[in-house]
């Protein structure tokens, strides 16, 4: 009997991955590329989309030889994708204008503060749900279309394409020039600052504002269903499932009720809540947007998203050379018994939720000469407890359901150090699922479902078991004092940017 397995593409920030994965969602094998990152000016973060596409390449066929299966054994390909990372393309020959820019990337603040002084953020955040920042999409698509030479008499004469990653690998793999498939997902289509929430399609609006000629773009589809078949890799497998990464782990971890969360570690840190069929209002600084569509009606989630969790660990390895390798940073935080009055907030582009801070900036407060490595160590891991502390404050302000277990997911959570402070500082328990490879199980969830590899979620949720678990052992009072030094800190990184850079 031939073994019949589900494929998933997780194309991340730093690198490109395929995983395989069985009915009780064990994975079977891996195989991983890293793409460069590059900073052609402070703020600005690109990818080489073609590197990418050629890192899928490998990837896959690698997976597949590491697992002992042949492409027969693929019954459906999934992908999860950075989302907001954005590439244009000539549709004839699928060369990229520029480099893909990044979510992380800064330069469109010029764009954001005209949205902003001339008044048009009520507007926008009624159509899409979002609060215009340089965090989405839409305004790095004009940028480039303003900037890049040919890419806007390209788009208006239909000769060049748009896309989040998804997008783009969804076209390659269907064929690329030669008829492949231009449609998004519904959760990558949210985070552009373009589609209306409400009809989960591209707003005229929003497309005038911001001079997005509507030709270029994807067509909306749900995230699970079969949008086309592999031409190249896997001839014949159906590309039946797309989300964004931080809904790809809410569906991997089984949240499927109103009022479970996830919070996924990864280069940032990225908290849904599941809202059910409401879109919830946020008056703390989250992000209302969709959670997924399988089938008629969407599923809705508050989002909280914070910049630099693990990427702060790798500065910390890399630019200040304190560690040799990521995994060190445990070792030395528990060379000492706390931070040493020492604090660290990674505003290194800005704060996100529920801040909202672009002009802000990182420091370092604190500091006397009793501050050594390990107290440095404690205060990078202790910045990523305490930003996922005020983002669960405003979910349970804007839900009015009080958080009551976060489901874990990501690198990061392998640092038993850094899991124990988040349970500490939230005052409720802290769980880890058997795999920790949410994001990747919730693209094949997708793929699997509209093949009718799984039947219904029901299936999926039984799939989840716990592999570890913290609890909260933090006294209170040491709680709350440490919480109000963590709030000086962030007050003092406030406004170092004085005025928006040009674009």
């Amino acid at each position: 009997m031939i073994e019949r397995v589900v494929a998933a593409i997780d194309q991340g920030t730093t690198s490109t991955r395929c995983l395989l994965f069985n009915r009780a969602g064990r994975m079977l094998a891996v195989a991983q590329r890293e793409h460069r990152q590059h900073y052609p000016q402070p703020g600005r973060v690109e990818h080489d989309a073609a590197e990418i596409w050629r890192n899928v390449m490998r990837v896959v066929p690698a997976a597949l030889r590491r697992a002992g299966l042949e492409p027969r054994n693929i019954v459906g390909l999934g992908i999860a994708n950075q989302r907001e990372t954005s590439v244009i393309w000539n549709r004839h020959t699928g060369t990229p204008l520029a480099r893909a820019i990044t979510w992380q990337d800064t330069r469109t603040d010029g764009i954001v503060a005209r949205l902003v002084d001339g008044g048009h953020s009520p507007m926008i955040k009624q159509i899409c749900g979002l609060a215009p920042a340089t965090y989405f999409a839409g305004p790095r698509l004009q940028w480039l279309l303003d900037h890049v030479p040919g890419a806007r008499a390209g788009a208006e004469a239909g000769d060049v394409l748009f896309g989040t990653m998804e997008t783009w690998l969804i076209w390659w793999l269907t064929g690329g020039p030669d008829g492949g498939r231009h449609v998004t997902d519904v959760t990558n289509a949210s985070r552009t600052m373009l589609m209306d929430v409400s009809t989960l399609s591209w707003s005229p609006k929003l497309l005038e504002l911001l001079g997005v000629p509507a030709r270029m773009l994807p067509e909306i589809r749900s995230n699970s269903e079969v949008y086309g078949q592999c031409t190249t890799m896997l001839p014949g497998v159906p590309v039946a499932g797309a989300l964004g990464d931080q809904q790809a782990a809410l569906v991997g971890q089984a949240c499927f009720s109103p009022g479970e969360v996830k919070c996924t570690y990864g280069t940032g840190a990225f908290l849904l809540m599941n809202t059910g069929s409401r879109l919830a209002e946020s008056a703390h600084g989250l992000i209302p947007t969709v959670g997924y569509l399988f089938g008629e009606r969407p599923v809705y989630a508050l989002e909280g998203a914070i910049a630099m969790t693990g990427s702060l660990v790798q500065w910390f390895r890399d630019s200040l050379g304190m560690i040799r390798t990521a995994a060190q940073i445990e070792t030395l935080a528990t060379s000492v018994p706390d931070n040493g009055g020492c604090y660290i907030v990674p505003a290194f582009s800005g704060l996100y939720s529920p801040r909202w801070h672009p002009e802000a900036r990182g420091v370092m407060v604190g500091l006397t000469s009793f501050i050594n490595r390990g107290h440095l160590a404690r205060a990078v891991l202790e910045a990523t407890g305490w930003q996922t502390r005020e983002v669960v404050d405003a979910m349970n302000a804007d839900s009015g359901v009080t958080v009551s277990r976060l489901k874990v997911d990501g690198g990061m959570t392998a640092n038993h150090v850094l899991m124990q402070f988040v349970a500490d500082v939230l005052d409720v328990p802290v769980e880890r699922p058997l795999g920790s490879e949410a994001v990747s199980l919730g693209a094949a969830y997708a793929a699997g479902l509209a093949v009718g590899y799984w039947s219904d979620v029901e299936v999926l949720r039984a799939n989840w078991h716990r592999a570890a678990a913290w609890e909260p052992a933090m006294d209170p009072a040491l709680r709350e004092r440490e919480r109000g030094n963590w709030g000086r800190a962030v007050n003092r990184s406030y406004g170092w940017v004085q005025s928006p850079s040009p674009d």
